[in-house]
């Protein structure tokens, strides 16, 4: 049998220091512990695999370990080990997805009184908190706001506005954070070097970018990668196998587009045919870059969260498409993922956005005026025309009228 783990549960933080990104949530968790001004309830909100199921196990060690109540869990003893493990029987995990009942709320709440069996404190876990039906949620209000000395309750969700009021204000709020690319890079990379795993930089800049501030996405993904580029992560397996193309890529679009260059846009159109890319996220790509082109063209000291290279492309480009193309440019590109659902396949989607944004642009001042000039000249010659026909029927009246 493989003794192989994946990377997402073989890198995941044991304590407090090895947590990703999210500080102001460790240290103030640590200083609590440590000042003993622990809470009844926590409530940890946030996306997807940024660390709330984490953090509550850690803080189910600093609660239970044999060393005492502390900020830094040993991590050796049995309670540290059993709840790395998840054969703790103390620390009860609960999906709120798959236990919505009334009925499984209230099976969990008669064993809320008991004492611990193997710990100091007993802790509750419950996961998607949010999926909860409402009478489930008015079972849990009374426990939660006055739960036993010996009892602590940890909900994480990723839908806090589904959240009664109610249950929101009986608890300690913590928003976890997405995670940024270049943290994501630099993480990934550790990793990678720890492993002994060859890779290309821009090739987890991909995978960074793909995961969308999420931990456990990109160690998925890294994992996946290294399976499809056989122990080797390259950057074109890493396009191959998310039907990407490259932020550099996405740039010469808008580049070829911006100037009219038909042939070359044709060009690329077949090639992401060819290369079978994800339509959806090629949208969410050309949004992203034109979204970073408006943040570099009148913000220019603002940090953009991408490499080197990236930012100077970015700044390049900003500062050759004017700024009303670009707004221009966002919003039919904006629209156009919204249609995404009501087209016959994501790929038209995508291919009437392109020719959306070669069709439309802003009119500079001389065609503005050019346009005016046309303008006034039609209305002069529709009412010297009017005039002429109004003067022929007074002219036929007079004549048959005498």
């Amino acid at each position: 049998m493989s003794n192989h783990q994946v990377l997402a549960r073989k890198y995941r933080p044991k304590d407090f220091s090895q947590l990703l990104g999210q500080t102001h949530v460790s240290q103030a968790l640590s200083h609590a512990i440590d000042m003993e001004r622990l809470h009844h309830a926590y409530l940890f909100t946030g996306t997807r695999g940024v660390g709330k199921t984490t953090i509550a196990r850690i803080l189910a060690k600093c609660l239970n370990c044999e060393t005492g109540v502390t900020s830094t869990p040993c991590g050796t003893c049995d309670t540290c080990t059993s709840i790395d493990d998840g054969r703790f029987i103390d620390l009860i995990e609960i999906d709120a997805a798959s236990r919505t009942k009334v009925e499984d709320t209230r099976d969990l709440l008669e064993n809320v009184p008991y004492a611990p069996t193997q710990g100091r404190y007993k802790v509750y876990l419950i996961d998607e908190v949010h999926m909860l039906s409402t009478h489930s949620f008015n079972a849990l209000l009374k426990t939660l706001e006055e739960p036993p000395e010996h009892v602590k309750f940890i909900l994480a969700t990723t839908d806090p506005q589904k959240l009664p009021i109610t249950i929101v204000s009986r608890c300690l709020q913590f928003v976890l954070r997405p995670m940024s690319q270049e943290l994501l890079y630099t993480h990934l990379n550790k990793i990678l070097q720890t492993e002994n795993i060859g890779f290309e930089e821009s090739a987890l800049w991909q995978l960074a970018q793909s995961a969308k501030g999420s931990v456990r996405d990109a160690l998925s993904l890294t994992d996946q990668a290294i399976a499809f580029g056989g122990g080797h992560i390259h950057t074109k397996t890493v396009q191959e196998m998310l039907g990407l193309i490259d932020n550099l890529d996405v740039l010469d679009l808008l580049s070829d587009i911006y100037h009219d260059n038909r042939s070359n846009v044709a060009n690329h159109i077949t090639r992401l045919r060819e290369q079978m890319v994800d339509a959806t996220a090629m949208l969410d790509r050309l949004v992203d870059s034109l979204h970073y082109m408006a943040l570099s063209q009148i913000l220019p000291n603002l940090p953009l969260d991408m490499n080197d290279e990236q930012k100077q492309a970015f700044s390049h480009l900003a500062n050759t498409i004017p700024a009303d193309v670009i707004q221009l440019y966002y919003e039919i590109c904006l629209k156009s993922t919204e249609s995404i659902r009501l087209a016959s396949t994501p790929m038209q989607a995508l291919e009437m956005a392109i020719l959306r944004l070669l069709a439309f642009r802003p009119l500079s001042n001389h065609e503005i005026i050019n346009n005016n000039h046309s303008r006034n000249s039609e209305i002069e010659n529709s009412e010297i025309e009017n005039s002429e026909i109004e003067n022929s029927e007074i002219e036929n009246s007079e004549i048959e009228n005498s």
